[in-house]
């Protein structure tokens, strides 16, 4: 820990190779069980010849599935994580195995080092995050902006799971110079608002020359800087930006993952979704399968294929309307399928026909993509790519987010693209399927915008 109480790669490179540790002691034991103590040599030499390439998969797996993150997380995260990781860990074996032709490694010694590994890990794991919790230093955060985006920030910071980020002050005005006596009392500036150019200078400033973390909100201008190309002419170097558009070599890369991935995905939720059909066909009148136009890249029209949620005439009257938590228009089984997204599976055929990607930003309805154009002149920008079952909005952000917090998450999620981005967002929905915030409809006035209505003191409130 050095010494501003942060966590160096050091000690996560300790805290990895630890975990590498027990879960190869949880199969060597798994082993130890299934023979009785006297592990045949046949066995034990398949346990070696795979172990590397087992404890490699386990690495990368975890780092995908942010089980080595710490902040912004509470126990049963930790719980969840690991069984969902040793789950993904046992079907890893398996295909390790038989590709390696270890025939020798049994399937009761992969169940074992599922239960065994699971019980180990998560009490490896939960002593490692209490370390953290007291030994890791709290981070002072001073926001600065204006009330509007102040206080959903706020509300934000003192959310459940975020135990490290404390936020110390609020500066609403005259940012600079009251920053400048508080500067030395915290660890994070977090800019919330676009303010005066000149003044944003000058914080900037004192920041880097006090060495302490700059924290920026999502805005367009910020965005635009993210992954730049680097060019030199003679004694001037440049930067350039890349844009909102994903090159075509990795879109070739990523087309390719997305036919791969819905084969393998439509394999094995086949039974799933033949017993969604059956339960959607019994419980209520109307067709199985619901169509609706939605837009895609290029703002192309197409029809997106979903299991019926509704009553069959839901919109007939109301017209185009926006999900919302404890939807009226939702038929009990729609509930259900919606709460584990079986209702989406049918999209994996959108997929194979090029509609739609496996990652990417949600698809809307020409209704509302035209009325979010007219709000906000970026908005276009998420169609630069194909639309997706799944995103970066969807699994970093809540579904009730407004339409503009969620482009925020598409446009990052374009800038930021690469293949390993895209097989970290797949594991990571697997976790969303459980979470009921992330699956629930818009709510109106969810978010906290006045300090007046929040418990925070008013002596740490700089104007």
């Amino acid at each position: 820990m050095n010494k501003n109480g942060e966590w160096g790669a050091a000690r996560r490179v300790f805290i990895i190779l630890m975990d590498v540790i027990v879960y190869n002691f949880s199969i060597y034991f798994s082993f130890w069980l299934k023979f009785g103590g006297a592990i045949p040599t046949r066995n034990f030499e398949t346990f070696e010849s795979s172990a590397l390439f087992i404890s490699l998969f386990f690495v990368v797996l975890n780092v995908l599935l942010s089980t080595y993150v710490f902040y912004n997380r509470i126990v049963s995260d930790i719980v969840f994580v690991t069984v969902i990781g040793q789950f993904l860990m046992a079907l890893g074996i398996m295909i390790i195995t038989f590709a390696g032709r270890w025939f020798a490694f049994p399937r009761m010694v992969i169940l074992l080092s599922f239960l065994i590994g699971t019980i180990l890990l998560i009490g490896y794991r939960t002593i490692i995050y209490q370390a953290y919790m007291k030994f890791g230093a709290d981070k002072r955060v001073t926001i600065l902006g204006f009330e509007k985006n102040v206080a959903p920030a706020i509300q934000n910071f003192n959310s459940q799971k975020n135990n490290k980020h404390k936020v110390q002050f609020v500066v609403l005005d005259h940012f600079y110079d009251n920053l400048l006596e508080i500067i030395d009392d915290v660890d994070i500036v977090y800019l919330a608002s676009e303010i005066a150019e000149k003044e944003k200078i000058k914080i900037y400033q004192l920041v880097t020359k006090k060495e302490k973390k700059l924290f920026l909100n999502t805005t367009f201008e910020n965005l635009v800087t993210i992954n730049p190309n680097i060019m030199n002419f003679e004694d001037e170097s440049v930067i350039e930006s890349s844009g909102f558009r994903i090159p075509s070599e990795n879109a070739m890369f990523k087309r390719l993952f997305d036919i791969i991935v819905s084969l393998i995905l439509l394999v094995i939720a086949s039974p799933f979704m033949l017993i969604t059909a059956i339960l959607v066909k019994v419980t209520s009148p109307g067709p199985i399968i619901y169509k609706q136009i939605r837009i895609t890249q290029d703002q192309k029209e197409f029809p997106i294929y979903k299991f019926r949620s509704m009553s069959a005439a839901a919109e007939s009257k109301s017209g185009p309307v926006l999900a919302k938590s404890n939807d009226t228009r939702v038929t009990p089984v729609g509930k259900f399928i919606r709460a584990v997204r079986f209702d989406e599976l049918p999209q994996l055929i959108n997929v194979l026909k090029g509609d739609m990607s496996i990652i990417g930003p949600r698809p809307e309805r020409p209704f509302f993509v035209e009325q979010f154009n007219a709000e906000n002149p970026y908005y276009y920008l998420r169609h630069n790519v194909r639309t997706g079952i799944t995103g970066y909005a969807q699994v970093y952000g809540k579904y009730a987010s407004d339409y503009n917090s969620k482009l925020k998450f598409d446009l990052l999620y374009i800038k930021k693209y690469s293949l390993m981005l895209d097989l970290k967002i797949l594991l990571q929905t697997i976790k969303i399927l459980f979470d009921k915030v992330s699956s629930q409809g818009l709510e109106e006035d969810e978010l906290c915008t006045s300090l007046d209505k929040m418990d925070f003191p008013k002596e740490k409130i700089l104007q």
